[in-house]
């Protein structure tokens, strides 16, 4: 429809289609917090097959498996060394210091979503009682968009072996990176110990992470989970839009992909903005202070939901297409091309 809303905020915005839809009324349940649901089951099942770890246990959020995660690698005054910009440090409310007693460690991320290794070796603690314990290092794929080389991960994982340290993988986004890098998951997921991977942002549906470990990890994470009000009874109907998700979405986030990097090289080559390349389906745009405002208005006014400052996200995801995308480049041609007191006038 030409009146639609295109909503680029995040790419947890999406809706689930009517198939999975279908499958989430058709799903088998059971009490989950008994261990009854059999479709949470097989879905925690796979999710641990495919990342190549021995069991798995869904959560209904992100935020709240990450937590769980580091909550169960690391006690009450022990630390978790993290970068800056990763989300279990700065967007999910501080939950492993006020929730966990866990102190963290951040450190300044590279351009490229890193953390510098020399930085990580500066950061841990000496096993002196003046400091908290340096216990986990927790990493992030993909981090703003950007995939993290397997190289990488590799260096982590040999440094953390030899400083005795565990490692932890925000995968919210890690079948991008798979996808992006012609890799599996397992792939990337070989060198942690544990990892979280999101169902609800490009995989698209309406909620849900599943946390994967070791046996021993996760029957201790069934703990947590249950302490922080995790355990939802018959969630066996999320859990068969994640089955639903792995099934039939992970191949077309090379769409999204594609989105991303058209959408990107578009719009700069408007004059008056820059935009970033994306790796995946993110990417930034930079816009004058003083065009913000306006711009967020007219954006709305054709239907296009974008959070609009000086550095816009853009994120493309399973209800943008490519109609949709060229509709978004013609509406910011359009206000670009209008004289500046004009549209400043007309839509502040």
């Amino acid at each position: 429809m030409a009146n639609s809303i295109i909503d680029l905020r995040s790419d947890t915005v999406t809706k689930p289609t009517s198939a999975m839809r279908a499958a989430m009324t058709a799903a088998e349940v059971g009490d989950d917090v008994y261990g009854d649901d059999p479709t949470v089951n097989k879905l925690q099942a796979r999710m641990a097959e495919m990342v190549g770890m021995e069991a798995g246990l869904f959560l209904p959020s992100g935020t709240q498996s990450n937590l769980v995660a580091l909550m169960t690698h690391c006690q009450r005054g022990e630390e978790y060394i993290v970068g800056q910009d990763a989300h279990t440090y700065k967007y999910e409310g501080g939950g492993a210091a006020v929730l966990g007693s866990i102190q963290p460690q951040p450190i300044e991320n590279a351009a490229d979503g890193t953390i510098p290794i020399g930085k990580i070796r500066s950061a841990v603690k000496p096993d002196d009682a003046h400091f908290a314990k340096t216990r986990l290092i927790a990493l992030e794929n993909t981090i703003g968009g950007k995939v993290v080389s397997e190289h990488y991960l590799a260096e982590v994982r040999a440094f953390a072996i030899d400083a005795g340290l565990s490692t932890h993988l925000d995968g919210a986004r890690v079948f991008n990176a798979a996808v992006k890098t012609e890799r599996s998951v397992r792939d990337i997921c070989q060198y942690f110990d544990s990892v979280s991977v999101c169902l609800s942002k490009g995989l698209g549906t309406p909620a849900g992470s599943v946390l994967c470990g070791s046996k021993a990890f996760i029957k201790a994470g069934h703990r947590w989970r249950k302490m922080l009000g995790g355990g939802v009874r018959q969630s066996g109907i999320l859990a068969a839009a994640g089955l639903f998700a792995l099934d039939h979405h992970i191949e077309r986030l090379t769409l999204d992909h594609e989105n991303a990097a058209f959408l990107s090289e578009s719009l700069a080559a408007i004059d008056a903005i820059t935009a970033t390349p994306p790796d995946t389906n993110i990417f930034y745009v930079n816009v004058a202070p003083a065009d913000c405002e306006a711009l967020h208005a007219y954006l709305r006014t054709a239907g296009i939901v974008a959070t609009v400052g000086p550095r816009t996200r853009f994120v493309t995801h399973l209800d943008v297409s490519r109609a949709d995308v060229n509709r978004v480049i013609a509406t910011f041609k359009a206000f670009f091309l209008m004289p500046e007191a004009r549209r400043r006038l007309a839509f502040h």
